[in-house]
């Protein structure tokens, strides 16, 4: 039996040094991400009802497998693409012909050319500070703030310039215990 397979969306964004992607697959189970240094990568996994999702990208330009990272998430699947060289892909993917509708820029993540320097003090991901009880929960994207008990999950989008503050906020500081939240801040 062959499974029918499905694309979720994917948001990409990208800086000088790496392309970001955003698969938006809630409870995604087996998830698959392989990369391959000439820019090929393949996404694949099962949604929460049994439906089978994947995609398969020839990116820009060549990359670097063994920098690439992924983050799956309670909603999503983020991936962090390292490039081999340097530099500003005109688009995302190599052949010219207009992409697929799944695929759309990630506005939340974009930064041109120009407003990189003005970013570049910004965490990179590897520099994201973790707080909370349970270092290996997995998030949306590093900006989760759960409340199990009283079944209420916000999105806490904080941008902060190393703000000492925010890298060092606790559940506790915002009056919640850490056995109610766990706080990820970036």
């Amino acid at each position: 039996m062959q499974l029918c397979s499905r694309h979720p969306e994917v948001l990409w964004a990208q800086r000088s040094d790496k392309i970001f992607l955003t698969i938006a697959l809630p409870d995604a189970k087996d998830v698959s991400v392989k990369c391959q240094p000439q820019g090929l990568l393949s996404f694949s996994a099962m949604g929460k009802q049994g439906e089978y999702f994947d995609f398969s990208l020839e990116l820009y330009g060549k990359i670097v497998p063994e920098r690439c990272k992924t983050n799956i998430g309670l909603r999503n699947t983020i991936c962090s693409i390292q490039k081999e060289e340097r530099g500003w892909w005109t688009r995302l993917l190599k052949p010219e012909e207009k992409p697929a509708p799944y695929l759309k820029v990630d506005w939340n993540k974009w930064c041109d050319e120009d407003e990189e320097s003005t970013h570049s003090d910004l965490p990179s991901d590897d520099d994201l500070v973790y707080t909370g009880e349970d270092d290996k929960s997995s998030d949306d994207e590093g900006m989760l703030c759960m409340f199990p008990n009283s079944m209420i999950s916000i999105t806490i989008l904080i941008f902060t310039h190393r703000n000492p503050f925010i890298q060092n906020l606790r559940p506790e500081s915002v009056g919640i215990s850490n056995r109610e939240a766990h706080v990820h801040c970036m």
